[in-house]
């Protein structure tokens, strides 16, 4: 999901924050647990009533692998990137890290390049190069990819390509 934040009245700066699809929320998550602890625990009382007295064991330790997997999977879509972009600079930080990595708007050449199955957006500057947006569908990415064409090159008095 791309989030376009432009420049207010005072100040050129413009922000893009760049976040995964997330299909679910915490509560949505808690009650999907809760409904595949249920019919896990159900189908194994149905096989300890049977004579299998591990069933119900197994159902709880299924239980919580399945809780711990999905929690940590739902945990990764909270990760997150911040493009702020002005007249100087662009600078991309990653969330919820302390990364920060900040290039001269003039110089930054953003392409889309073929790699690891899916197109990679770069930006590339003065010998450095970033990947941004890995989380993000091949759609979204080639979208930004044409945003940031787009802010660069107004930033830098160009017209549009």
């Amino acid at each position: 999901m791309i989030v376009l934040r432009p420049a207010d009245g005072g100040l050129p700066c413009v922000t893009l924050w760049l976040k995964p699809n997330r299909a679910l929320s915490r509560r949505g998550l808690r009650r999907l647990i809760v409904v595949l602890a249920v019919l896990a625990l159900t189908t194994a009382g149905l096989g300890a009533w049977q004579g299998n007295v591990f069933a119900p064991l197994f159902a709880l330790v299924e239980s919580f692998a399945v809780a711990f997997a999905l929690g940590r999977a739902w945990r990764a879509g909270d990760r997150s990137e911040r493009i702020t972009l002005d007249s100087s600079s662009l600078e991309v930080q990653s969330l919820p890290g302390r990364r920060r990595v900040r290039f001269q708007s003039y110089w930054v050449r953003v392409r889309l390049a073929p790699g690891h199955g899916h197109n990679r957006l770069l930006l590339r500057s003065h010998g450095r190069e970033l990947e941004i947006g890995s989380f993000l569908a091949e759609e979204e990415r080639a979208e930004l990819s044409g945003k940031l064409k787009v802010l660069l090159a107004g930033m830098q008095g160009q017209p549009r390509r």
